[in-house]
């Protein structure tokens, strides 16, 4: 069972959680991932995780054993292991799937659900995300392309659920969705009803005889979701007990979501729904494998893919030694890994190096071909130099930017940085990606003199850097450095895992304890302190003890050169509780990693209500003493092992325990084991996270993620990342959540392309508990390759440096094509309606309504004009306040760009260009009940027309022509903003 011993007070909240689910607007969707089925109590629901998880994985599997039978290596399935990238990959398509259900531009617009019988809409836009995924792919861009396909996956699920197409008898995929050349079934006309009305919560047989499959052609139709859009009478609903328009007629509802007839009208076709959705999803995934290729698709989700080997070099006049390093360090890297790969254990890895000095950074060289490697660090010469900074840490954030997630990033250099502005930019990338960041600092003996008069802290941000990233920062000599390097070898390893991570200081004989498992092997120590040791001794968990430093013995081997101890543990290494006890004054860093397949991944995540019951994802850090629940993923465990895993420990910078998180499972099939944990409140101080567990013989099991995660009072949401054309403005908007006291932060943005308009630090002023928005203009050149990606890294900062938080948005340039869709409006708030009144008595009541406007195509909204209705249009601004006659009358409002307030009938077209840039236009329509309709004229810039009605009770939807640039004309359906009556006197 799933949480299987919650005590009474997490009973009691869990219950008291469901019933604030039920009187929330609500689900729209296949539940969004395995704490939905918590939050409706259906466990043996069908979650759009668990059948993009079982798709990935059975197309995966299928691939690599034929990748490997064609290279000659004979595997069974039982014998692949897939690595713990593979399951960081899968984590990431699943998120981008669950996000479509949690974020504010997508969860409540029924073009990314199939709901509302957007049905043309939600197939464009399908074919929208296919062409992306295999663009991005073939690209190499693959963070994105896991994006792009989490979307795909979630709206293409959707349709089986809220569609009338398992009605209908169908028992095989719709096809046209993805393949225009398939044959299509017609959509029901705005005037067509398609239910009649169902009393109970349980539908049976409420959908029209035309809707389902017989000797009349058959008729799709989706459910009607809430108030956004009206839902027309005669329709149908979503339905259940979250959605507010299943009392309306047609009452009842259609969706297949859960097996719960709470939520679902047609529980009873849920399975067959999910059957359907997980068959066209292994559709999707063979499809984009035979059009990328097997290898392609593989390295999309990162299939036995060792840690990539990511250098950033200077390559100043004193860096010959270096270089030198690296290249045979790299070399060495190769040649295990080609041995591996002659016995089918693993797959060729990612290469990467950024190369920099001052002024210059990059390129950015990129291979799978080691050879290639190898070649372009021969080519690099080591030249110029002069003043001691250089441009450090904007080659770090390239090669963050450009790496896979979980990568190893390997600093050489002998100088401190010249670009301190960009630590917080490249902090984040790196905690996003959750990336180590390994400095290895040299000293040119012929400037050391010089250099002793610098300041002793320069080199204090890489030393930070390293440590909140869980990397290490290694102060060595120019004739250590090739043996120093072995630490990045140490490090590279395709299943390296971590045991102990300490960075303390320290000026006592002082033991530090780990935990080795039966499942370890080549277990190393890396020891770096800013003294010499004293005292160095080792202790197995039997009791035997060595002196690393006096002599030679049974249990392991130091090596040790300026800067570093390298202690490896000798085979065969006992499994239990050892102990290594030091004596060292000052910073003492100490990592003890070793190879094992079993390892976890990890994410803090919040209950989402607002329109979908589920857990979503919290980006960035976490707040600090706010509940919060901790998921825990464990890869690589084999059922046969009889591991469990009971606890996490929250431990601070200096190794000790600050709490406990106990956990339960939420019984994941794919990965074996996925734990849940509730923190009542997060720490307000720095911590790391150990996870604890036994064996089947209870021998104890420790896990670390070494980056340090710290909390904080401020947030950031990203509410719009649009896709970016050559030669477009495009605007990101953003909102900064203070949960702390009123005071002043300081906003600042970096992208690793050049493209935003402003990278100036903005100050801004949040009261207590509140937010603010603000809006990015990323512009993007004509000279734009499409494919390309680019990564725009916002960070906040509050005055007094108590909260730091940051939002990392990937964002692809799309190829340019005609823009061919009109622009869209959709409700957003009913504020006031008409009774159904006549005479004089129509003058007695006013009817208002809020509404959003936006462009799907790439032209942008270009104008907007009231064709009809005797009231008014007000322009609203990005805090939902409206924009004031002063602020427009103001000559810096004007220069802004700020449009007229107000709009009224037989007002000239108002021009949007230069004020809306991309983003979506909030509008408030008010007016006397004497006038009932009205109707508004927008227009993009490429030409297209929508014109939407909006009336003031429920009517049917009626038509309207919308025109291209080409002057043809087509018939599109209306969107009736204002359908709920609701009374109202003066």
């Amino acid at each position: 069972m799933v949480w299987s011993y919650v005590g009474l007070r997490e009973w009691t909240s869990l219950c008291a959680l469901v019933l604030l689910c039920m009187a929330l607007p609500g689900c729209q969707a296949f539940l969004p991932n395995f704490w939905s089925r918590v939050l409706t109590l259906s466990w043996d629901s069908y979650t759009h995780q668990y059948m993009t998880e079982k798709a990935i994985l059975n197309v995966t599997m299928a691939t690599l054993s034929s990748f490997l039978r064609k290279n000659h290596y004979s595997k069974s399935q039982e014998q692949i292991e897939l690595g713990h990238r593979f399951w960081q990959a899968v984590r990431e398509v699943v998120q981008s799937n669950s996000d479509m259900d949690f974020l504010s531009s997508t969860r409540s617009d029924p073009v990314y659900h199939f709901d509302s019988e957007r049905v043309e809409g939600a197939t464009e836009l399908l074919r929208e995300f296919w062409a992306q995924t295999v663009l991005l792919t073939k690209a190499k861009e693959y963070q994105g392309a896991r994006s792009c396909l989490g979307q795909l996956l979630h709206s293409l699920q959707d349709f089986y659920s809220h569609s009338n197409w398992v009605e209908m008898g169908q028992r095989s995929e719709y096809h046209h969705l993805l393949d225009p050349k398939e044959p299509g079934v017609p959509v029901a006309s705005e005037d067509m009803p398609t239910c009649i009305d169902c009393p109970r919560a349980t539908c049976y047989n409420n959908l029209l005889e035309e809707l389902t499959l017989g000797e009349r052609r058959p008729v799709l139709t989706t459910g009607y979701f809430s108030d956004y859009p009206v839902k027309p009478q005669g329709k149908c609903s979503h339905g259940g007990i979250l959605d507010s328009s299943h009392h309306q007629e047609a009452k009842g509802g259609i969706n297949k979501d859960s097996t719960s007839f709470l939520f679902s009208p047609h529980h009873y076709l849920h399975k067959e729904a999910a059957r359907l959705a997980t068959m066209a999803t292994l559709t999707v995934l063979r499809d984009l494998r035979d059009v990328v290729g097997p290898e392609r698709f593989l390295r999309l989700f990162s299939v036995q893919q060792p840690p990539a080997l990511v250098f950033v070099m200077d390559t100043t006049g004193s860096m010959f030694e270096e270089i030198t390093a690296a290249r045979m360090r790299a070399f060495s890297i190769i040649q295990a890994r080609a041995q591996a790969q002659s016995h089918g254990s693993s797959l060729p890895g990612t290469f990467l190096l950024v190369p920099f000095h001052d002024p210059a950074v990059g390129p950015v060289y990129e291979t799978d071909d080691p050879d290639q490697f190898i070649k372009k660090l021969e080519d690099l010469t080591a030249l110029g130099g002069g003043d001691e900074p250089e441009m450090c840490l904007s080659a770090i954030q390239l090669a963050l930017t450009n790496s896979p997630p979980l990568s190893e990033v390997f600093v050489f250099t002998d100088a401190s940085p010249k670009d301190e502005h960009l630590f917080n930019a490249v902090k984040a990338l790196a905690l996003e990606k959750q990336s180590k960041v390994t400095f290895l600092l040299t000293v040119d003996e012929r400037l050391r003199r010089k250099r002793e008069t610098l300041s002793p802290e320069r080199f204090s941000l890489y030393s930070s850097l390293s440590s909140v990233s869980g990397g290490m920062t290694i102060f060595t000599s120019k004739k250590d450095i090739r043996k120093v390097s072995a630490v990045v070898q140490d490090n590279t390893e395709a299943s390296k895992v971590s045991l102990l991570h300490v960075d303390t200081e320290s000026d006592s004989l002082s033991s530090y304890s780990f935990s080795v498992d039966r499942t370890m092997r080549n277990v190393t120590l890396h020891l770096t302190s800013q003294s010499e040791l004293t005292h160095c001794d080792i202790s197995s968990s039997k009791g035997t003890a060595q002196s690393l430093l006096s002599s030679s013995g049974p249990l392991a081997k130091l090596e040790s050169y300026q800067g570093l101890y390298r202690i490896s543990l000798l085979p065969p290494i006992e499994p239990g509780q050892w102990q290594l006890t030091i004596r060292a004054q000052g910073n003492i860093k100490l990592n003890v990693i070793g190879d094992s397949s079993l390892d976890f991944l990890y994410y803090f995540a919040v209950e989402s209500n607002e329109t979908h019951p589920g857990l979503a994802r919290v980006e960035g850090s976490p707040v600090a003493g706010a509940p919060v629940f901790l998921v825990v993923v464990i890869t690589g465990l084999s059922h046969n092992e009889g591991v469990s895993f009971r606890h996490v420990t929250l431990l601070g910078t200096n190794g000790e325990s600050l709490q406990q998180v106990f956990l339960n499972s939420s019984s994941s099939w794919w990965s074996g084991e996925e734990l849940v944990g509730h923190l009542d409140s997060v720490p307000r101080m720095p911590f790391s996270l150990r996870l604890s567990g036994s064996d089947r013989k209870g021998n104890k099991l420790d896990r670390v993620s070494t980056e340090i995660i710290h909390p904080t009072h401020v947030q950031i949401q990203v509410l719009s990342a649009p896709h970016l054309s050559a030669g477009q403005t495009s605007t990101v908007v953003f909102e900064v959540q203070n949960h702390g006291p009123a005071g002043h932060f300081s906003l600042s943005a970096k992208d690793d392309s050049g493209y935003l308009s402003k990278t100036d630090i903005f100050s801004l002023s949040i009261k207590e508990r509140g937010s603010v928005r603000h809006e990015m203009e990323i512009k993007t050149p004509k000279t734009a390759q499409a494919g390309q990606a680019v990564t725009l890294t916002v960070t906040v900062t509050a005055s007094d440096n108590a909260g730091l938080n940051y939002a990392v948005v990937h964002l692809t340039v799309l190829p340019e094509e005609p823009d061919a869709s009109p622009p869209s409006c959709s409700t957003m708030r009913v504020e006031m309606a008409c009774p159904p009144v006549s005479g004089h008595q129509c003058s007695q009541g006013n009817w208002s309504v809020s509404l959003a406007v936006r462009d799907r195509g790439n032209s942008g909204l270009a104008s907007i004009q009231l064709s009809q209705g005797m009231g008014t249009l007000t322009l609203l601004n990005e805090e939902m306040g409206v924009v004031t006659d002063q602020q427009w009358n103001h000559k810096k409002g004007a220069e802004r760009g700020i449009p007229k307030q107000k709009l009224v009938y037989n007002d000239p077209p108002l021009n949007l260009s230069s004020w809306v840039r991309g983003k979506s236009l909030r509008l408030r329509y008010t007016s006397g009940c004497c006038s009932p309709r009205a109707k508004l004229l927008l227009q993009d810039g490429a030409g297209n027309t929508r014109r939407c009605l909006l009336i003031s009770s429920q009517q049917r939807v009626k038509q309207e022509r919308n025109v291209t640039p080409s002057r043809a004309t087509r018939t599109l359906t209306d969107l009736v903003l204002l359908g709920l009556v609701i009374s109202r006197t003066v």
